[in-house]
């Protein structure tokens, strides 16, 4: 490469120009756009293990309150129907006007499978006990026919 004579302009016309920088001050229309900050994604990863959860719980709650029996979710003043026998008793809630009420719950005793419990309940004549699934119940029945 050659040193131009002193004086003269390097980068006249017909010699190679630096680039200029960019965007030269002042005569850009506009100004560069930073870029986005990132948002606020969730990660599907973490919205698969949350429903994963939901879902186990809403299970979990229609098992075990599907799998009560009548005999535990009864208050007292129902009626009840025998659909089983006398030595294996299958007790479900009826309508009290019903002609199927034979039995009409007068007290009740929750976590306990003590039925001697009915013999201080002055209307009672039968008691009927079940145990289970960490719940057990009396129920004192009196005879409604």
């Amino acid at each position: 490469m050659t040193t131009p004579p002193q004086g003269q302009n390097p980068f006249a016309q017909g010699q190679p120009q630096p680039p200029a920088p960019y965007p030269p001050q002042g005569s850009a229309p506009y100004a560069p756009v930073p870029p986005a900050a990132p948002g606020r994604r969730i990660n599907k990863k973490v919205v698969r293990i949350l429903a994963f959860i939901v879902i186990a719980i809403l299970v979990a709650v229609g098992k075990w309150y599907l799998g009560k029996t009548d005999a535990e979710t009864t208050a007292v003043g129902s009626c009840m129907h025998n659909k089983g026998t006398e030595s294996s008793p299958d007790l479900k809630t009826v309508d009290c006007s019903s002609s199927d009420a034979q039995f009409k719950v007068v007290q009740k005793f929750d976590n306990t499978s003590d039925d001697s419990k009915c013999e201080a309940v002055k209307e009672a004549t039968i008691s009927y006990y079940q145990t289970g699934d960490n719940h057990d119940v009396v129920l004192c029945l009196k005879e409604v026919k």
